[in-house]
């Protein structure tokens, strides 16, 4: 309210002043009162400034002196028109170097403020700049006054020569004010700065005027000018104030690849030319104009190819700032939205999105189809943002949105919409995505509020696929523990901390001993023994996984070998693999390579695997084949937990099914469990497959197992993993 009544004050000044001028231009008016307006004006103005430093803005305080001092040099003024040192629109050089010290003030009010570094080339373009707009004021001010300077100058020669220098100064904070507001301003608001550009304009353009007023010693052009440039000065400070209420960002400034005001000074100095040579000679007039004609047509070619080169700036600035595929913002441009939106507004959240599987849609169906997915899933997130939000590909199949008010409900509309089928090429693809959101706190950076989003997004991964996840602290302590494991790990892979235990599966029902399937076991020197539940999800999310599979398969090929001689030792082994390992391109190469390496046949290993880590074909798929050509056994483990189809017993080369403990537990009911064990061995024997049966722990589960047609089963009942050394001849009949 306060700036508001102020504006009123200041504008309302502006009026009475221009009013009392123009019945001064028709006759004469008592010279008191056209000076008595700006007595309140300077007050106004420098107020203003002061309460726009108040934000933090260096220059503003600046901009306050420069006022006081301007209006320092307008008492001055008026001192010498009522002392009788001067007469009409005269100054005297002290009046006039008080004006001038305060453009000065005001100019190095202008270079404090804080913009982009500027090489030696772009000072000597700006020193360019300045001089050409000096030579265009000098010029234009000359033709004004130079008719009647002998007449108006009088005496005082030096007096009214300055009034040169404060036009031509005037101007400079003209174009410097222009140029900064084109080039990037810091923590000025731009609209502020072309502002300020108009208050120089107002009060410097003015001054060129006074000798037309030759005449009227009553009149002063400072009577009008001086209040016009309090009133722009206040808006501009008041559009200050605005934009940095409540600790908004202000706008970036429009980057511009050219400064229009050269050849608008071009252009007006050849006007000019014109107006002059017209009065004189035909010839005189038909050289100017051709000069002014040559000159503007060069000026109109660097106009064309700067314009030019500003537009390939602008593609270049764009490719640079966006993703090529889909035309999404990158992640440079999204952490600076999110900083601008952690600035402006508290409820401020990011969505870190990552799709499931969508390797093995490249692999599967080609990068073309891959690529037309990203683009349909970036369509449909951008589809779905909301005032303020923004969304980003940060990379591969990895999204990054912005969000603002209620995220849950819009992830939730997100998520609802990926699962809708895409269309990507010739293709109808259903979509499963994994989603961390991290709501902001306070002091948040963006890099940290990303940071806590991606760490909630590999949460949702770890929990399954189609997750959304929300952070919280917790996640921190496990991802640090998973990161210490995973160092601690790779060292132990190195040091021989890591030993192999050996779980027999035995036959039905006599409790022979069959095969064993290998499992990894840690000590650790200082935790001791690591369970594989922990440490294991540490290997896959880190990558560790393949080297530390790449040890188990060596090493339990080596110790089958080394059982092969001797009598009732187990002639088959088992390896569990992992989903990272089969995506790993040549990874049934290096199975031969193991085999061929230790000696062992090929019919003594069985590779497991999980459903999910072939349930989307691809290069998980083709190394399975490939292995199984090798003449090695594959085995579907846990079976009946991850994506279970029937249509994958089919397409998978696998010959042994692992039957899940969780239906092995109720077995010996009458309840959907029993049904599940009683129809998976029909399926099993219809189909020319082994069956085992995992997690026996009762003999009553072996009974009943074995009475359903099952003739392979592991479990506690029978052995639990032990080292190499003990594994004997394994015999627990079941009673009868």
């Amino acid at each position: 309210m306060r700036l508001t009544r102020t504006l009123g004050v200041a504008g309302g000044l502006v009026v009475v002043a221009a009013v009392w001028f123009a019945i001064g231009l028709a006759r004469p008016t008592p010279p008191i009162v056209g000076w008595l307006p700006l007595l309140v004006s300077v007050p106004v103005a420098a107020v203003t400034c002061r309460r726009a430093s108040a934000q933090g803005r260096t220059y503003w305080r600046y901009a306050a002196v420069g006022i006081v001092l301007i209006g320092l040099g307008a008492v001055g003024n008026a001192y010498d028109y009522f002392s009788g040192n001067q007469t009409g629109q005269r100054i005297s050089g002290l009046t006039a170097s008080i004006y001038i010290a305060g453009l000065v003030a005001i100019i190095l009010g202008l270079l404090r403020i804080p913009g982009a570094r500027r090489t030696r080339i772009e000072w000597a373009r700006f020193g360019l700049d300045i001089a050409t707009v000096i030579v265009t004021v000098l010029t234009f001010a000359w033709h004004l006054m130079f008719p009647r300077w002998s007449d108006w100058v009088g005496e005082n020669g030096a007096g009214t020569g300055s009034i040169l220098v404060v036009v031509v100064a005037g101007f400079i904070c003209v174009f410097a004010f222009v140029k900064v507001a084109f080039t990037g301003t810091g923590p000025i608001d731009r609209r502020a700065l072309h502002l300020l550009a108009l208050t120089g304009a107002v009060g410097a353009g003015g001054g060129a005027f006074a000798p037309l007023l030759e005449g009227k010693d009553y009149l002063n052009p400072v009577h009008v000018l001086l209040p016009a440039t309090c009133l722009c000065l206040c808006v501009a400070a008041d559009r200050q104030i605005r934009a940095t209420r409540g600790g908004r960002p202000l706008p970036r400034p429009v980057p511009r690849g050219l400064s229009v005001m050269p050849y608008a000074a071009v252009l007006a100095t050849g006007g000019l030319l014109l107006f002059a040579a017209s009065s004189r000679t035909v010839d005189l007039l038909a050289v100017s104009i051709g000069s002014v004609t040559v000159t503007l047509l060069v000026a109109a070619r660097q106009m064309v190819a700067l314009r030019d080169n500003s537009r390939l700036l602008s593609v270049l600035d764009h490719q640079a700032s966006h993703d090529a595929l889909t035309g999404l913002p990158n992640r440079t441009v999204l952490l600076r939205r999110i900083s601008a939106s952690l600035a402006e507004f508290p409820d401020v959240s990011v969505a870190l999105i990552d799709l499931d599987d969508f390797k093995a849609i490249n692999d599967d169906l080609g990068h073309a189809v891959g690529d037309a997915m990203l683009v349909a899933v970036a369509s449909s997130l951008a589809g779905r943002l909301g005032p303020g939000d923004a969304v980003a590909r940060l990379g591969g199949d990895e999204y990054a949105m912005l969000l603002r008010g209620d995220a849950a409900a819009t992830l939730a509309s997100i998520a609802a919409r990926l699962r809708e089928p895409v269309r990507a090429g010739a293709h109808e693809l259903v979509v499963e995505a994994s989603i961390g959101l991290a709501a902001a706190r306070a002091g948040d950076t963006a890099d940290e509020l990303l940071r806590r989003a991606d760490v909630a997004m590999y949460e949702a991964k770890a929990q399954g696929k189609g997750r959304q996840v929300v952070y919280v602290d917790a996640m921190d302590q496990r991802s640090a523990e998973q990161a210490r494991l995973a160092a601690d790990l790779r060292i132990a892979l190195d040091t021989g901390q890591l030993h192999l235990a050996y779980q027999p599966i035995v036959r039905l029902p006599g409790g022979e001993l069959a095969a064993v399937e290998a499992l990894v076991r840690w000590t650790h020197p200082v935790r001791g023994p690591i369970p594989p539940g922990v440490f294991i999800p540490a290997a896959e999310r880190t990558g560790l996984i393949v080297p530390l599979g790449a040890w188990i398969l060596r090493t339990a090929c080596a110790q089958a070998v080394q059982w092969r001689d001797v009598p009732g030792a187990p002639q088959k082994i088992s390896v569990n693999v992992s989903a990272r390992q089969l995506r790993e391109a040549g990874f049934a190469a290096e199975v031969a390579a193991v085999l061929r390496q230790t000696g062992l046949p090929s019919a003594g290993l069985t590779v497991e695997v999980t459903e999910t880590a072939v349930f989307d074909g691809g290069q998980a798929l083709d190394e399975l084949r490939a292995i199984a050509g090798l003449g090695v056994h594959i085995a579907l483990d846990d079976f009946g937990t991850g994506h279970s189809s029937l249509g994958l017993l089919r397409t998978c080369p696998a010959d042994i099914i692992k039957i899940d403990k969780s239906f092995v537990d109720d077995v010996t009911t009458d309840g959907q469990e029993a049904v599940v064990v009683s129809a998976l061995i029909q399926i099993c024997d219809g189909l020319g497959l082994h069956a085992v049966a995992e997690g026996v722990e009762t003999a009553e589960q072996a009974a009943e197992l074995h009475r359903l047609g099952y003739r392979f089963a592991q479990g506690y009942y029978f052995a639990r993993p032990v080292p190499a050394a003990e594994i004997g001849f394994y015999r627990h009949p079941i009673a009868a």
